[in-house]
């Protein structure tokens, strides 16, 4: 088509997002590999570098602060070396307010990628991914609650990573608490739970997740979203589906937004973007097609760099103001 859109990004700087989540560290080793071992048939990984990076739900925070936003972090660690690791990154990001409560007996989740020139050769994960106690979970809720009577909070990220911290029943408390208050509610689920998200704002699942939860074995984004529907009665179902963009709907219509082809480097963290910018852009009151082209933009820029890294605001509003065929 002939037709060409230029969008201007929101100014989202009087947003306040509370996101609830699991963190985890995501830690890069990096070095080379140039011989083979003499013990055994196996490369000889020479160690140059090690990186920690906050991933997970601290990515959706840190994606939401790149974007303006003001936000907090409700989230747990555990009782050891690697929670207070975390701890002190948290701190050190500037203008972040964080919720967070120690686990006693708890392993904190770390993923450890080994990188060989760029390339990504192992994936070491130490993590505990049993779900909190019944007690834990009320304590948590309890505590968002407290803080959400004295702060304002335009808008709430369940982002699950199955780690053990969204069991049902704290998924249920903060939902139903949020719709009280009338605060929107944003869904990034994963396998277990999916199902538990009653009465959601707007539900995110990528689509190897919606196929696998409605018994598909190809994806069909309509029959997914009507199954998923009919048991959250939430408001809008967004369907991610990578290369393809994504599908939306809102109770009333559906369409199917494509993305721009990029050169990917790696899609770590795409979902993280995605949700951030979903949440802002729905709040502005944007409409689904101008969501979908800005989560499109922002997810796919940042899959064009290694690593899990967060939207960069400049560069989305520069590729935003650009041409786009409609």
């Amino acid at each position: 088509m002939n037709s060409f859109s230029r969008v201007v990004l929101p100014d989202f700087s009087d947003l306040h997002i509370l996101v609830v989540g699991d963190v985890m560290t995501d830690r890069y080793m990096s070095g080379r590999i140039s011989r083979i071992s003499p013990e055994a048939p196996v490369p000889i990984f020479e160690l140059g570098s090690v990186e920690n990076r906050l991933g997970g739900a601290a990515n959706v925070a840190i994606n939401l602060l790149a974007l303006g936003a003001k936000v907090t972090l409700a989230t747990i660690i555990g009782d050891d070396t690697e929670g207070e690791t975390i701890n002190i990154m948290l701190q050190n990001i500037p203008g972040l307010s964080c919720i967070v409560t120690r686990i006693n007996g708890r392993k904190t989740t770390v993923k450890t990628r080994v990188m060989a020139s760029s390339q990504h050769i192992l994936r070491i994960d130490s993590e505990d991914t049993v779900e909190i106690s019944e007690a834990d979970s009320m304590l948590i809720a309890q505590r968002i609650k407290e803080y959400s009577t004295v702060h304002k909070i335009d808008g709430i990220i369940l982002q699950d990573y199955n780690k053990g911290l969204l069991t049902e029943s704290l998924i249920h408390t903060v939902i139903d608490n949020a719709n009280h208050e009338g605060t929107p509610t944003f869904v990034d689920p994963k396998e277990k739970n999916f199902f538990a998200y009653r009465h959601c704002t707007l539900f995110k699942p990528n689509n190897k997740e919606a196929m696998r939860s409605t018994g598909q074995h190809i994806l069909d984004p309509a029959r997914a979203d009507a199954i998923i529907r009919a048991r959250l009665n939430h408001k809008i179902t967004v369907i991610t589906l990578g290369k393809d963009g994504m599908y939306l709907h809102d109770d009333q219509s559906s369409m199917t937004v494509p993305t721009s082809p990029r050169d990917i480097s790696d899609v770590c963290g795409a979902g993280d973007t995605v949700i951030s910018v979903l949440t802002c852009c729905y709040i502005k009151g944007l409409d689904m097609a101008m969501m979908a082209r800005i989560a499109n933009a922002a997810g796919g820029q940042v899959c064009e760099h290694p690593g899990v890294v967060p939207v960069n605001r400049k560069s989305l509003e520069s590729e935003l103001l650009g041409p786009f065929p409609l």
